[in-house]
């Protein structure tokens, strides 16, 4: 056999062996665990700050001890005793703040606080020593980091705002980073006005917040406030308007608290975990997969694979369909039953998101539960307007009074990740108490699917349900489907099928193999 024909031959087996690698390929469609980045915290530079700041007020310094015994394993407490005495004067008010493994900034002057009790005031009022920010709604650290909201009241000082309400100010600190391909990572303006304290920091509005991220001690932090990019208005905060809370809020950050812990390392992307028995009858089209024309700007889904959590389903009961309650239709056969369900994530809706190709999308995906039964089933549990909503892990919810979302906040060693619930009655959550700081068990029940949306009957009757992975531009929102569908199977304890993607046929080994192979001309069959 001549040269050509060894290297034809070479180059037709590696053809081959690719079209069965795509055949049983369960690397093509198989569901990945998400990849996430690790930081490392530079706790001596920390220290340093912290002295600076508790020798601002030399009446309270002799409380902190900063020399430490010589050559401690990491995460020893021994190491870092004024972190440890900070702590614990903290704790009280930001409870748990020991546990974050990284400086937990806060806009709080706990020095300032100090001295005013050593001057012998009781109680001094603890608004009065973070910039006049609300004691914290909502504090939350835990092995990945730490989340916290502040409400600072209309007035207190700043322009007049039409806005009338208290505006709410988020701030995160974390140790784990998920690696996203990211089309709008990265950008933002300066803020000069910031610059001396935080040289770095960035201002930028992305997927409904105006947002400053920074790094500080090798660690990203961003501060965010929710609100719209347009004129203001009473019952929406402008983006304008939120820019001098925000930098209030900024200036008075400090170090509060944390410890440091064992060094972390990135968690690369795995295989997810399912059910290996086959369900009879459930079935899904592929992520990304959206109805005709439903995208923003007619353009399509986004396909993502990710397993972004091991959540239980957030629905009490099955069956339930994932699919569009916007642009479905009895014609088009996607209400008629359960399943297959279908994507929706990048459907057209105001609202950014910055990993649909048209840059606007759902955020989310709709879940509705199956009509019950005649006469409420055999058992007679399931009632149509009934049908529970549970905790899909155990978490801390981020709520207000009235508020009409619920978000429950993931924070362990392996994962920090937020999921939001809309379209339950926000008086009905108010009286069960889903309000800010509660904590719930995996599988709790925290509401009922209903159709509130602004107003009573404002939508249909589902649950939308979210997922937001931390980033160095804060929370992302990333498409839930595939999750849902992992989720989904373990309730039902058998693997979906997906259905409408091309599947591998003969055809394809054609499709597969070099042009020469298949029409070889006449000189080469001769040589042969």
């Amino acid at each position: 056999m001549n040269t050509k024909a060894v290297s034809l031959l070479s180059r037709w087996l590696a053809a081959f062996c690719f079209f069965l690698a795509a055949v049983t390929g369960v690397s093509a469609s198989e569901f990945r665990t998400p990849s996430i980045s690790a930081i490392r915290v530079e706790w001596r530079a920390v220290l340093d700050q912290l002295r600076t700041e508790i020798s601002s007020r030399p009446a309270i310094a002799s409380r902190f001890t900063f020399a430490a015994r010589a050559r401690l394993p990491a995460g020893d407490p021994r190491a870092t005793p004024a972190l440890v005495q900070l702590n614990a004067i903290n704790s009280p008010m930001f409870t748990g703040i020991g546990s974050s493994p990284v400086p937990v900034l806060l806009p709080f002057d706990t020095a300032a606080y100090l001295e005013a009790e050593a001057r012998g005031t009781r109680h001094p009022a603890v608004s009065h020593y973070q910039a006049d920010f609300r004691p914290v709604d909502v504090f939350h650290a835990g092995p990945s980091g730490y989340d916290a909201v502040f409400s600072l009241e209309p007035g207190d000082g700043l322009p007049s705002r039409t806005f009338a309400r208290p505006v709410e100010v988020q701030i995160t600190g974390s140790v784990l980073v998920y690696d996203l391909a990211d089309p709008l990572g990265g950008r933002g303006e300066p803020v000069r006005a910031l610059a001396a304290q935080f040289p770095d920091i960035r201002r930028f509005i992305r997927e409904g917040y105006v947002r400053y991220a920074f790094t500080r001690f090798g660690v990203p932090y961003v501060v965010s406030i929710q609100c719209l990019d347009s004129a203001p208005r009473p019952r929406r905060l402008a983006c304008r308007e939120a820019y001098p809370v925000a930098e209030r809020f900024l200036k008075a950050l400090r170090i509060a608290g944390g410890q440091p812990a064992r060094p972390r390392f990135d968690i690369p992307s795995g295989v997810a975990e399912r059910p290996t028995a086959t369900s009879p009858d459930f079935t899904y089209r592929p992520s990304g997969d959206i109805i005709a024309r439903s995208g923003a700007r007619r353009r399509g889904g986004h396909a993502d694979l990710a397993v972004y959590s091991q959540i239980r389903f957030p629905l009490a009961r099955a069956p339930a369909l994932v699919s569009s309650q916007q642009f479905s239709t009895r014609k088009s056969g996607e209400r008629t039953g359960v399943y297959p369900w279908r994507d929706n994530f990048c459907e057209a809706r105001s609202f950014q998101v910055g990993q649909c190709a048209a840059g606007f999308g759902h955020q989310g995906q709709d879940i509705r539960p199956a009509p019950c039964p005649p006469n409420g089933g055999t058992d007679g549990t399931c009632h149509p307007r009934k049908q529970a909503v549970v905790a899909v892990r155990d978490g801390v919810v981020i709520r207000s009074l009235k508020q009409q979302a619920a978000t429950l906040q993931i924070n362990t060693g392996n994962e920090h990740i937020r999921f939001r619930y809309m379209h339950m009655t926000p008086s009905a959550m108010d009286a069960d108490g889903v309000l800010n700081g509660r904590r719930v068990a995996e599988g709790e029940k925290i509401g009922v699917v209903s159709n509130y949306l602004d107003f009573p009957n404002g939508t249909s009757y589902h649950l939308h349900f979210d997922v937001q992975v931390f980033t160095r531009d804060g929370w992302i929102w990333v498409n839930p489907y595939t999750t849902l569908i992992a989720s989904y199977e373990r309730l039902i304890r058998g693997r979906g099928r997906e259905i409408g993607a091309q599947p591998p046929a003969v055809a394809a080994v054609a499709h597969a193999l070099p042009e020469d192979v298949l029409r070889p001309n006449t000189r080469e069959r001769r040589e042969n």
